[in-house]
């Protein structure tokens, strides 16, 4: 597996779990054309392109592109990479028909395609160590954060502090915080 400092925007919940048996990563599905009408979401997109960067990697048939206008759009003030799958024809094993455009989406594409993709655009990074233990849920059970009385308000302060969408589940924030920082930078940061 590869560890990639960026956060990773795909189309959907499929390319996440595709993608996560490849890379090591913060993955955020953008649930298709939902990036539309989605505004937390598109926060957190602003917000991961200004302090991780972002790498946008969307199917390769029109609809992936538009989508991916739409997340470069939203991504404009920040740190944005482009990746692109190749055209190969194909339909996902899940699916019955192929797409419009009979091309197969990031959800089908090979291990070793998907790695060449990355390569090509310069984003890999050498197979390196974690740069730290990761945050817990019980890190953020003992911070209060999660599980106890008034723990949705002190995630939404930490959430504001820290520039990232107020509606973020527990899990995503998990999940954009070990992006972000290992667990002994982030302990440190909420103790300022």
């Amino acid at each position: 597996m590869v560890k990639i400092k960026q956060a990773v925007i795909v189309e959907g919940k499929y390319d996440k779990i595709r993608l996560s048996n490849v890379i090591d990563a913060l993955i955020v599905p953008v649930n298709g054309f939902s990036i539309y009408k989605d505004k937390e979401t598109a926060e957190l997109i602003k917000t991961l392109a200004r302090t991780t960067g972002i790498v946008i990697l969307t199917d390769s048939d029109s609809a992936g592109f538009q989508i991916r206008n739409k997340i470069k759009e939203l991504a404009r003030d920040g740190e944005v990479i482009h990746v692109y799958v190749p055209d190969i024809k194909g339909k996902e094993r899940r699916k019955r028909e192929p797409s419009k455009q009979g091309l197969l989406g990031v959800e089908g594409i090979s291990d070793g395609v998907l790695l060449e993709a990355f390569r090509k655009a310069g984003v890999l990074a050498e197979k390196s160590e974690s740069r730290g233990e990761p945050i817990t849920k019980a890190d953020l059970m003992d911070l209060g954060l999660i599980g106890a009385d008034g723990s949705s308000e002190k995630r939404a302060e930490l959430q504001k502090r820290l520039g990232l969408p107020e509606r973020l589940s527990a899990n995503m924030l998990l999940e954009t915080l070990n992006a972000m920082y290992s667990r002994d930078e982030f302990l440190r940061l909420i103790k300022m």
